[in-house]
């Protein structure tokens, strides 16, 4: 088989989906892209056997056929070659050549019957979403999900599809962020667990505009097409757990600050702070929010004050500063507003705007105060 395509077009296709190939894989064969040319069309596609990603693009070609290639060695030498068309010759022993301009190179395919199968779509029911609408609540969820295997459950974002939108959760079980978009509608009641991995690929794969994204999902994979990109991924099977129950449904007290300022704040002071706690204590009286930080096995101390407006008793309450900075990051309004209780009890975090379509709650739990 040979097909003719553009160098600069290929590269950027393959790094779209070369986040799947995982460094130390169990299958040599996982190392490799699959190539599939028919009627014109060339499909490629990475595989971990958990997530499946596939793009298409057209390229000159008069023949059909299919061909694994290393994947590094193809990306390290198309990021070499200037723009230009490449003719790639692949020969009964799958051995490939690629020529350029004024070059040849040679490097050793694969059968590509030895690739892994992709999973079927069967008995899905699906939903569409735009693809902007999808990126941010990725951006806004990814960072809360848990690293912990033993909790397979909480490393993926749980899709809650309900009658008046969608809903998308994540926690580790110190934060929770909980983002509902209104402007995506599922034809039934319905959840899963996404794994981390497929969304990261997704968030960077799809484009922040209104394209349409077809969503399917069955029992065991959701199916994400947008355009020439295709992803399928394993889901998680474990039980999300009841994070309704840990939201707070009524904290009196009301913080307002500007966003960027406290982030800036928390920054500074959480370098003075217990590097294993990131503890900051925030001390709220009146209109004056104060933050102090302290390693007593460094004698290293940080304090700072900012003016806020607050509607409460006067508290303190103290917080892991890299949590609440990484919140702060998910919220888009110049100011935002804390929502406390008790010392013991969980914050709320919210933007002091939000969207008509979309919903965004962020909840974070206290550190004990070492006073």
């Amino acid at each position: 088989m040979k097909f003719i395509v553009s160098s600069s077009s290929l590269l950027k296709h393959l790094q779209q989906i070369s986040g799947v190939i995982n460094s130390n894989t169990v299958l040599p064969i996982l190392e490799d892209f699959l190539f599939e040319i028919q009627d014109k069309k060339l499909s490629v596609t990475a595989t971990d056997l958990e997530t499946v990603m596939r793009v298409q693009m057209d390229v000159e070609s008069k023949t059909n056929g299919k061909v694994c290639i290393p994947a590094k060695i193809l990306m390290d030498s198309l990021k070499n070659i200037a723009d230009q068309p490449l003719t790639f010759n692949i020969d009964k022993n799958f051995g490939v050549e690629i020529t350029s301009d004024n070059g040849k190179y040679k490097v050793m395919g694969e059968n590509p019957d030895n690739f892994p199968k992709e999973p079927t779509a069967d008995d899905t029911n699906g939903f569409t979403m735009s693809s902007s609408a999808l990126v941010t609540a990725i951006n806004k969820t990814l960072f809360a999900v848990s690293n912990d295997d033993l909790r397979p459950a909480m490393t993926g974002v749980f899709f809650e599809l309900l009658k008046d939108g969608v809903q998308f959760v994540a926690t580790d079980a110190h934060r929770l962020v909980r983002y509902k978009r209104t402007d995506a509608k599922a034809p039934k009641t319905d959840s899963f667990i996404v794994p981390k991995k497929p969304l990261t690929l997704l968030k960077n794969a799809l484009p922040d505009n209104d394209d349409e994204l077809q969503v399917s999902y069955n029992s065991n994979h959701l199916f994400v097409n947008h355009g020439e990109t295709q992803l399928i991924c394993r889901l998680i099977d474990a039980r999300f757990p009841d994070y309704k129950v840990v939201i707070p449904a009524d904290n009196p007290y009301k913080l307002t600050v500007n966003k960027a300022d406290f982030q800036s704040a928390l920054r500074r002071v959480s370098v003075f702070s217990n590097k294993s706690t990131n503890q900051v204590a925030l001390n709220i009286t009146g209109s004056e929010l104060q933050m102090a930080a302290q390693d007593v096995d460094f004698s290293f101390e940080g304090n700072e004050r900012m003016g806020c407006q607050y509607d409460g008793e006067d508290l303190q309450i103290a917080f892991n500063a890299r949590f609440l900075i990484e919140m702060l990051n998910a919220a888009d309004t110049d100011e935002v507003n804390v929502e406390l209780s008790t010392p013991t009890k969980a914050g709320l975090i919210k933007p002091t705007e939000q969207a008509a379509n979309e919903d965004l709650l962020m909840l974070v739990m206290p550190l004990m105060l070492n006073n």
